[in-house]
């Protein structure tokens, strides 16, 4: 029962903050914030998180570790059953941040406090990110470089730089496309990972010179 309910109150807090953290920013939240919104007082986060840095930390983690798992097993997925194409590998990386944004419980407000990471100069933030997920894109990397041996590795990581823009461009659905009456949320993200996918396609296999 007490394992129970520490989970609840943890997982209280981490909704709380990434509520807080989309809306003000991480320097622009303090703990207070967020013990007011999850309604805990401040020793249940210091409990479970010990400072606003591993909160936010752990406010990153809890989506982000399913989300490289899934794009890990489907990009292995796709190299053995598609070994050297290019669109199965990209869906791989494509799918299931798209799938993440669409996520009923909270993916939104994570995907505006993935836009605040990248607008905030948080260089401790950033090198947990590096540290824990730069494995990712470095396996699509050496994936895509099968497909596209004639990129260089700095062509190469201008190009998924570009798509990892726009990717994020996409999750945050504030483009000139938005769902149309009638369409279902599923349809709408299937739709628009198929369009991203062929244009990342595009461009990485774009000529050299």
């Amino acid at each position: 029962m007490v394992a129970t309910t520490h989970f609840s109150t943890k997982d209280r807090i981490l909704g709380a903050a990434e509520e807080l953290f989309a809306q003000h920013g991480f320097s622009g939240t303090s703990l207070r914030q967020v013990t007011s919104r999850a309604d805990v007082n401040i020793a249940a986060v210091n409990y479970h998180f010990g400072s606003k840095e591993n909160l936010v930390n752990e406010v990153f983690r809890r989506r982000m570790d399913e989300m490289s798992a899934q794009r890990l097993a489907r990009l292995k997925s796709a190299t053995q059953q598609h070994p050297g194409e290019l669109e199965p590998v990209l869906a791989a990386f494509v799918e299931p941040a798209l799938a993440l944004s669409k996520d009923q419980h909270g993916g939104g407000a994570f995907i505006r406090v993935i836009a605040r990471a990248y607008a905030e100069k948080n260089d401790s933030l950033r090198k947990f990110l590096s540290d824990q997920y730069g494995h990712v894109p470095r396996e699509f990397a050496k994936a895509i470089a099968i497909c596209l041996p004639q990129l260089s590795k700095e062509q190469l990581y201008w190009r998924l730089d570009f798509l990892s823009g726009a990717l994020t461009y996409a999750m945050a659905d504030f483009g000139m496309i938005k769902r149309l009456s009638g369409t279902s949320e599923a349809t709408h993200r299937e739709r628009a990972a198929r369009e991203l996918i062929r244009f990342a396609a595009a461009g990485l296999s774009a000529d050299t010179k």
